[in-house]
């Protein structure tokens, strides 16, 4: 298994997950393949949760020479992922991939860069927009969004979503997060599990991932 347990999060640890992510760590890689590296490690972490968090179960099969037993991975079809807009939703193309007959909840929300990070390491966040499906407890609920800074908009999306429904389980998925994000969000919410692919080293004085991969949703959508 490629998912390691280090400190409050758990790391993607696939050699693919981090070749990708070092491509969309580079100011050289323009929208496309910014766009596409997050599809593709959506699509990557997908598989891992898949690999690292979901049971299986023994099945009869009969194939064209005799009968047998084989595995299948059990509650696919109980997955809820929500899409953090608007930088997630490439990242949330890929793990459809891996999840294809998910349900899918929505939440625009966002820092309020005016109003300034406050002492205690937080920014106010504007919800423009939520829906979400009903959330059962035999629902695994993936909530994504590329990066996880001081976890002030994911913690606020996960008061939303919980207001949805109890899920048997609940992952926080990012490309990138720093460890303030990591202790906000592992603190207010003990029941979710924190996914990464990498564990960076700080926040600079904006709130900003270091080194980070920049704005994902700006790299993304060529927008400033």
């Amino acid at each position: 298994m490629t998912i390691e347990q280090r400190g409050a999060a758990h790391v993607v640890t696939h050699a693919l997950a981090r070749h990708t992510l070092s491509e969309l760590r580079s100011a050289d890689t323009e929208q496309v393949a910014f766009r596409k590296g997050l599809v593709k490690l959506g699509r990557i972490c997908g598989y891992e949760l898949i690999d690292g968090a979901m049971a299986t179960e023994e099945v009869p099969i009969e194939t064209p020479l005799t009968e047998t037993t084989g595995e299948r991975v059990s509650g696919l079809d109980d997955v809820v992922i929500v899409n953090v807009l608007r930088a997630a939703t490439p990242f949330v193309e890929g793990l459809l991939k891996a999840f294809p007959t998910a349900k899918q909840g929505v939440i625009s929300a966002g820092r309020n860069e005016d109003a300034g990070m406050n002492s205690d390491g937080e920014f106010p966040i504007d919800i423009d927009y939520a829906k979400l499906p009903e959330i059962t407890e035999s629902d695994t609920v993936v909530v994504a969004d590329p990066m996880l800074a001081t976890g002030s908009t994911m913690c606020t999306v996960l008061d939303r979503v919980l207001d949805a429904g109890t899920p048997d389980a609940l992952f926080v998925l990012s490309a990138v997060s720093a460890p303030p994000g990591i202790e906000r969000v592992t603190e207010q919410y003990p029941a979710a599990d924190v996914v990464t692919v990498s564990i960076d080293d700080r926040l600079d004085d904006d709130g900003f991932i270091v080194p980070g991969l920049g704005d994902a949703g700006d790299r993304a959508f060529r927008t400033t």
